[in-house]
């Protein structure tokens, strides 16, 4: 059980056996930790699997400790071997449980004597959470095949047997052997020029959690936008990338200046085909990035800022179970909002952040009370059902009132020095506010209380008193879009020529949930959103016009949701066609000829999302 606020701030590094009981880990750490992973694979695509062997090194902490426990998923296990010092294998008694559907199946190890290394030889599954398979057809450019993984929550253990949890960081080095021609990349240090030979070594000398465990491989060329960044991306791909992400090294100096030193050496970029699930992942050294943020005008490009600020916030400093990842995902947010600022100004900033805030404001009182707070209460959720808004938008909302309230100045040298001190160390919310308290609450008296920092923390809601940026561009929409839906402004006459895309975002997350189809098809006819290229925009259209009743659009629809496998625009289309019986025939077929093209956490939200609608349709 996590420790209370009150013993935590006794130390500010608490001792491993502290988080010796993450619930979504079998890992037992207060016994024996992994220090480093030798990883040795080979890439098989014709049978979609990664076979080879992971060595890990160990730190015993209980002398008698009988066990060596790992993290599986639906791995198939050929051997485990004791490695000596002089590299002699001793093989080991070793059982894989029966399988749970959330955790996969624990590796128990029989090490009595406690060798400093142990390899474990195995082969995935083609069907591994983690991992993507995409044929020559899938790609952009129809030539090669391509496979990476998204390794969080707690998708590592489907393609290297570890301790699955994020208060175990460790080093890693790894071989990859693959076909000739192909480029493989890893969450490491990557030589852009290194031959296309099918051998590959990487090395990541910084201890890192498992989720950030990645790898990925393929038809994949390379652009340098700066001395320490560089974009990597399919042939057809990396010139509109590259000039998409040009302002990559500002973003680094930018955080630099307000945070310390980038500690990972290189920041480069891969972008993924559209079945990545995500918007990006932080990866250390190479952020994995979706083709969706690149429109041409650098809007979208706040992921990057987002993912280069988890270099501080998430992968310098992290989570120590998913219970906080808030830690990760609502400071980086914050940081986020700091480098868009900066190099893009504060009306983008403040029109980012009023977006992702009001979209909060509208959802969290639906949401259970567990899940409205920061730091929910112990074992209550699970590792995907954490990542949610009130971890990202919440908890950027508690740092801006923190600044607000203490000024930028002091709240900037507090953030900085916070970074400093757990700096390769994943650490609780206690630990944290153990920090905050005499380095900011107590250093500056009388400009926030304790109790109203737990009131944040711990509380549901928002407090009454959260505040907010001023916008007169969203002012201004918001009284466009109320005179449209009254009907006395007609579509045609909306000032949307000069609305950029927060502003266009803007407009359609505030429509009504089932806006009326007369209302859709004027807007449609006078802004022709219907096949937009940008799927932001187009995923917010199309969910409100499937939900006015606009058949017409159902086409268009389709080939959005089978072109872009990124579960932040694909589902809310799903969600929107499953509410009537014709709308959910519709999403089954679409999902049937969409299916082999997304990756396995798409494809299992899908399938919860029509398992559920057909259930209430009965």
């Amino acid at each position: 059980m996590r420790l209370l606020c009150a013993l935590a701030f006794g130390s500010l590094l608490l001792p491993l056996s502290a988080y010796a009981n993450d619930p979504s880990s079998y890992a037992q750490p207060d016994q024996v930790r992994m220090t480093h992973l030798d990883l040795d694979l080979k890439i098989d695509f014709p049978h979609k699997r990664l076979d080879g062997q992971a060595t890990l090194t160990l730190d015993w902490k209980d002398p008698k400790a009988p066990l060596l426990v790992l993290d599986t998923r639906d791995l198939g296990i050929v051997g485990v071997d004791a490695i000596s010092a002089d590299g002699n294998a001793t093989p080991l008694p070793y059982a894989v449980s029966r399988r749970d559907k959330e955790l996969g199946s624990k590796l128990s190890i029989s090490a009595p004597r406690h060798p400093a290394r142990v390899r474990i030889s195995y082969s995935t599954s083609p069907k591994a959470s983690g991992l993507q398979w995409l044929s020559p057809a899938q790609t952009a450019d129809h030539k090669q095949p391509f496979m990476f993984s998204q390794s969080e929550a707690i998708n590592a253990r489907s393609w290297v047997p570890l301790q699955d949890s994020p208060a175990i960081r460790f080093t890693y080095d790894a071989h990859v052997s693959a076909p000739k021609g192909i480029r493989v990349v890893m969450s490491a240090l990557n030589d852009a020029k290194h031959p296309l030979n099918g051998d590959f070594r990487f090395d990541q000398p910084h201890p890192i959690p498992s989720y950030l465990l990645a790898i990925a491989a393929g038809d994949i060329a390379v652009r340098k936008t700066g001395p320490r960044s560089a974009v990597y991306a399919e042939p057809s791909v990396v010139g509109k990338a590259a000039h998409e992400f040009e302002d990559t090294e500002k973003m680094i100096d930018t955080a630099e200046a307000l945070y310390g030193p980038y500690r990972w050496g290189r920041y480069d970029l891969l972008v993924l085909p559209p079945s990545f699930p995500f918007g990006g992942m932080e990866n250390p050294d190479m952020t994995f990035a979706t083709p969706t943020i690149i429109v041409g005008d650098k809007s979208l490009v706040s992921v990057i800022s987002h993912e280069l600020a988890h270099s501080w916030s998430g992968n310098l400093v992290t989570s120590a179970d998913w219970r906080d990842i808030w830690l990760n995902e609502g400071f980086t947010t914050y940081v986020q909002g700091r480098i868009t600022e900066a190099l893009y100004g504060e009306r983008q900033a403040n029109e980012e952040i009023l977006l992702s805030a009001r979209a909060l404001q509208k959802s969290i009182d639906k949401m259970p009370p567990n899940a409205q707070k920061l730091a929910p209460d112990p074992r209550s959720v699970g590792a995907d059902d954490a990542l949610s808004d009130v971890a990202y938008d919440k908890g950027s909302w508690f740092l801006r009132t923190l600044e607000q309230k203490f000024g930028r100045s002091h709240f900037d040298a507090y953030l900085k020095g916070y970074f400093d001190h757990f700096a390769w160390h994943s650490i609780t919310t206690e630990q944290m506010l153990a920090y905050l308290k005499p380095n900011l609450i107590d250093k500056y008296p009388g400009k926030m209380s304790w109790d109203d920092v737990k009131a944040w923390v711990y509380g549901t809601g928002l407090p009454k008193d959260a505040a907010l940026p001023d916008s007169p561009r969203f002012d201004a929409i918001d009284r466009e879009r109320n005179a449209f839906l009254a009907g006395t402004l007609p579509a045609k006459k909306l000032d949307a020529k000069r609305w950029n895309t927060q502003e266009w975002l803007y407009f359609l997350d505030r429509l009504p949930d089932a806006p009326r189809l007369a209302l859709m098809q004027q807007m449609d006819a006078a802004w022709h959103l219907t096949g937009t290229p940008n799927a932001e925009i187009g995923m917010r259209w199309y969910s409100h016009a499937i939900a006015a009743g606009d058949k017409a659009v159902w086409p268009a629809a389709a080939r959005h949701m089978t072109r872009i496998g990124r579960l932040y625009l694909t589902i809310p289309l799903y969600k929107a066609l499953v509410k009537t019986p014709a709308g959910l025939a519709f999403a089954e077929q679409v999902y049937a000829k969409a299916k082999a093209g997304y990756h396995p956490l798409t494809q299992q939200v899908v399938e919860s999302v029509l398992a559920a609608a057909k259930a209430a349709h009965r």
